[in-house]
C-alpha cells in the first residue's frame, strides 16, 4: 500500500508539473528538469543496487549516500523515492529515509514559494 502511494505521489508530481507547462503556468525547464534529473537519479540507485549485490561476492566500490542525497536535493527526488520502492534499494535505513524525506521537504518548500512569489 504504501509502496504503491509513494510510485504514485512520485508520478503524479512529475505529470503535474508536465500539466502546469501545457497549461503556460512554469517555463518548460522546469518539468525538463525535474524529470531528467529524476531519471538519472533513478538510473544512479540502480546502479548502486547493482554493486550492493556484487559486493557480497567480491569487493566493489559503491555509490557515497551522500551523492543519492545529493541527487534528491537538486530535483531528482521523485527517480530516488520510486527507485526506492521499485529497486527495494536504501529502504530500510532510517537515517537515509529520514534525509531522503527532508530533502523532499526542501524541494517541495523551495518550489511552492517560487510558485506564490513568481506566478
Amino acid at each position: 500500500m504504501i509502496k504503491s502511494t509513494l510510485i504514485i505521489f512520485s508520478s503524479v508530481f512529475i505529470a503535474l508539473l508536465w500539466l502546469a507547462y501545457l497549461n503556460h503556468k512554469i517555463e518548460m525547464f522546469v518539468p525538463i528538469y525535474i524529470s531528467l534529473l529524476s531519471g538519472i537519479t533513478f538510473l544512479y540507485y540502480a546502479w548502486d543496487k547493482r554493486k550492493a549485490v556484487q559486493s557480497n561476492r567480491k569487493q566493489v566500490s559503491r555509490i557515497p549516500e551522500r551523492h543519492l542525497h545529493l541527487c534528491a536535493l537538486l530535483g531528482g527526488w521523485p527517480g530516488a523515492l520510486i527507485a526506492q520502492q521499485t529497486l527495494r534499494h536504501k529502504s530500510q535505513k532510517r537515517v537515509f529515509i529520514v534525509i531522503l524525506w527532508l530533502c523532499i521537504a526542501v524541494n517541495l518548500s523551495l518550489g511552492s514559494y517560487v510558485w506564490y512569489v513568481y506566478y
